[in-house]
């Protein structure tokens, strides 16, 4: 009989051996994240979202330039700010919602990257107050890693939001905001994307299951194997790697500087 924690050892070596990482630069990946989230209908309702990475210095952030739907995004689209959510070219104007994000990064300095959407199955979920059930496979990125904030604080442009958001993420890699939407918080640019994306294949799963019957969960130390597995950062790139490729055949120009 093969031994199960060889084969799993030989294949984490040839997912590190093997595997080419994302080559886009930081703001490449930004527009590509921003276009397959609004592909996958994380932006329909317009401009409410932000996406956020950590800037190449200390204390400073990528945002999408305010008024710009995500569709639309290419590298010049992104403004730098700084910890005050200050422009840092003294011109363009950030989407004042993304001062929470500030906190969050505070806070968490492991975060590189934040994803605030609203899609329509997580906000369905919030508006009944149910979080992520892990019951399926595809769920399990979030197995004890999504918190849950059953109050919304109201619109997110002040200190008080963001203090609130910080807190309840916790530890975790996401977070279900009750009468609101989802935040994920990776360690990279393409682990922040991917999760945000599985996050409402999840929702949209479990509320098809509810209308039929029973949701059943799978097995904690099952939902604890495949949730190390799938949040590797060879498997969450190469994801990344598949959604980005989808874009650049919808859009082949929309890495241009626009």
């Amino acid at each position: 009989m093969t031994d199960h924690s060889a084969l799993r050892d030989s294949v984490d070596r040839e997912l590190r051996e093997k595997l080419q990482p994302t080559r886009y630069s930081k703001i490449e990946q930004l527009t590509l994240a921003c276009r397959m989230l609004a592909a996958e209908g994380h932006w329909a309702n317009g401009l409410a979202g932000q996406i956020t990475a950590r800037g190449d210095e200390p204390d400073t952030y990528l945002t999408l330039r305010f008024g710009l739907g995500a569709d639309e995004a290419v590298p010049a689209s992104f403004i730098a700010t700084d910890g005050d959510l200050r422009a840092l070219d003294g011109v363009s104007l950030p989407n004042p919602a993304t001062r929470f994000h500030l906190w969050v990064y505070k806070h968490h300095p492991e975060v590189q990257s934040i994803v605030h959407t609203h899609p329509e199955g997580v906000s369905a979920l919030g508006m009944v107050g149910r979080t992520i059930e892990i019951s399926h496979m595809d769920a399990t990125p979030f197995y004890e890693n999504c918190a849950y904030l059953p109050d919304w604080p109201g619109l997110p442009i002040t200190d008080d939001e963001g203090r609130i958001i910080s807190t309840a993420l916790g530890t975790k890699s996401a977070l279900l905001l009750a009468h609101h939407g989802l935040l994920t918080a990776g360690k990279t640019i393409a682990e922040a994307a991917v999760l945000a994306l599985w996050m409402e294949q999840a929702a949209q799963v479990q509320l098809k299951a509810a209308a039929v019957g029973t949701i059943k969960p799978v097995a904690p130390e099952l939902a604890k194997e495949s949730r190390d597995f799938l949040l590797k950062p060879e498997i969450t790139d190469l994801t990344f790697q598949y959604f980005a490729r989808r874009v650049l055949r919808a859009d082949p120009a929309c890495l241009d500087a626009g």
